[in-house]
């Protein structure tokens, strides 16, 4: 795919993502019904997922018919060119009235990550990135911070039952012993938008799907952070490990959570 494509396909992301970030704000603010289903353990879905996950996916479609479509609500992973999306990324908090959550959307191309888009509504924050070309919010050029030491460093961590509670706990745990502060806000997504801004310094979780975190693997990259190899083994559709950081603190945070591209940390086989 040429670059000009990547293009137009960015400049149709920015735009689709607005729009559904306003239709999302408007159910968060309960201007429109909204319905409730549970999934599984604190896993949720909403009206308002459904809706913003089909208004962005109609929204490319239609200039894009030849593109794939991968969301958490639905669609298949079986192009060449895929949009990997997540509607809303904090159902738990959208759905309580809390405002850390946000609109996700990546593209990736024959397993390349090209883009990735998170709009923050409640905090009128719109981050985008293009491979090789940068990250911003809300236009402003972006850089993860210079953190060094890790005891200075605050580190976004994520879980879902997905994985036991024991290695969680346990990760908390190392990063306690180690003096590193540490937020769970409910988005992973949102955090690392945080880390591309440098308003962490890191995140960490031991299992984590594709559509919570290929945009912002691609906001923390072009703002000159680093991330683990998440792309590998079945990724796309079984999702793997990730750790993200500043690279002051890239080794020492490896070190501590021991997250690897795919698998148990390492602290925890025998």
């Amino acid at each position: 795919m040429t670059p000009q494509e990547i293009a137009r396909r960015f400049e149709a992301a920015r735009a689709v993502a607005v729009e559904a970030g306003r239709v999302a704000r408007r159910y968060f603010l309960r201007q429109d019904p909204i319905e409730i289903e549970k999934k599984s353990r604190q896993d949720w879905t909403t009206t308002a997922d459904r809706e913003v996950e089909k208004l962005i996916v109609d929204g490319i479609r239609s200039s894009f018919p030849e593109d794939g479509f991968l969301g958490e609500e639905g669609g298949g992973s079986d192009h060449d060119a895929l949009w990997v999306i997540d509607p809303i990324d904090g159902t738990n908090n959208f759905i309580r009235g809390l405002t850390e959550w946000c609109i996700s959307i990546a593209f990736v191309v024959k397993g390349t990550l090209e883009l990735g888009i998170i709009h923050d509504p409640m905090a009128d924050e719109f981050y985008a990135a293009r491979r090789g070309e940068g990250a911003t919010r809300n236009g402003t050029p972006l850089q993860v911070s210079g953190r060094q030491n890790i005891r200075e460093a605050m580190v976004g961590v994520g879980f879902s039952y997905r994985t036991d509670v024991e290695p969680h706990a346990a990760l908390i745990r190392r990063l306690l012993d180690a003096e590193c502060e540490y937020r769970r806000a409910g988005s992973g997504a949102l955090a690392m938008a945080h880390i591309a801004d440098g308003r962490l310094d890191g995140y960490a979780e031991l299992h984590i799907n594709s559509w919570d975190i290929l945009a912002g693997i691609a906001l923390v990259r072009e703002a000159g952070g680093w991330t683990s190899d998440f792309l590998s083994g079945d990724w796309l559709t079984g999702g793997n490990p990730i750790l993200a950081a500043t690279p002051g603190i890239r080794e020492a945070l490896a070190e501590v959570t021991g997250v690897a591209a795919a698998g148990a940390p390492s602290w925890l086989k025998t």
